[in-house]
């Protein structure tokens, strides 16, 4: 789906854990390169090259909230330590595949509680990338979502989706994955797929861009990122996929961010 949204069509993953029903706004997501200027003694006009990237997400605004192991507060209530954030954007409705999503490894840099309008906040702020984070190579935050929030019980043998509209058809340059699971069974392997036809037959594992096998344990969260080299070749349909080893069921989001030249 194309077109305008509003934010309750957002969503919070971090570390894991949905917090969308926790979070009442969130803070400017910053992606924006420094300037270099380049300029010789004759020139008229000062040039310049984007430097590096920075990227950040300003703060997430929520509701204090202590429930064991999933609550707001006793989650994300340590700061100095780095978070995999999510945030899927649903176009006119709950996040779908293929709609856009944003997603860093961030250092939690502080967590705050107040009161306004007779209700207990919590506050967290976030800083930049951060330096313990995956890698370092791709200065990219926003990509597409291959699998919304949802319980998987079987392969994927469906479609995938179409993100660079066939031009070109390909690209050079490879990209990311991140991945949420927030519940599950058993062991599983998580992975992107990609095509140049978009047909079930057609599609193969995108090289490296796996998570491996996720041996288990209770309550049975995880989440990470996964790069590819910089020169790999992804193909023009991507779509995501399991393997069950000892997992009957699990629940994730996955999305991708596609590598380009230059940046």
């Amino acid at each position: 789906m194309a077109g305008r949204t509003v934010d309750k069509h957002s969503r919070v993953y971090i570390d894991g854990y949905d917090f969308s029903g926790y979070t009442r706004s969130l803070g400017a997501m910053p992606w924006e390169f420094d300037y270099q200027i380049d300029a010789s003694l004759t020139d008229e006009i000062k040039g310049g090259w984007p430097g590096r990237a920075s990227i950040g997400l300003e703060q997430v605004n929520g509701m204090f909230d202590n429930t064991a192991t999933t609550g707001f507060q006793t989650v994300l209530n340590a700061p100095g330590v780095m978070r995999t954030v999510m945030i899927p954007i649903g176009i006119k409705a709950a996040p779908a595949q293929g709609d856009p999503c944003w997603m860093a490894e961030l250092e939690q840099v502080d967590f705050k509680s107040d009161v306004a309008n007779g209700m207990l906040n919590a506050t967290m702020k976030f800083g930049g990338h951060s330096a313990r984070g995956t890698f370092n190579n791709y200065p990219t935050p926003w990509g597409w979502l291959l699998r919304p929030y949802t319980a998987t019980t079987a392969v994927n043998s469906a479609v995938g989706i179409d993100d660079l509209a066939g031009v070109p058809t390909s690209t050079a340059y490879g990209g990311y994955m991140a991945y949420q699971i927030f519940a599950r069974n058993g062991t599983v392997t998580i992975k992107v797929q990609d095509a140049a036809t978009n047909a079930d037959g057609s599609f193969a594992d995108l090289s490296g861009c796996t998570t491996g096998v996720l041996s288990y344990g209770a309550p049975g969260i995880a989440y990470g990122m996964v790069a590819i080299g910089k020169t790999a070749t992804v193909r023009r349909y991507l779509r995501w996929q399991i393997v069950l080893g000892t997992a009957t069921t699990v629940t994730f989001a996955l999305a991708f961010v596609r590598g380009y030249a230059g940046i």
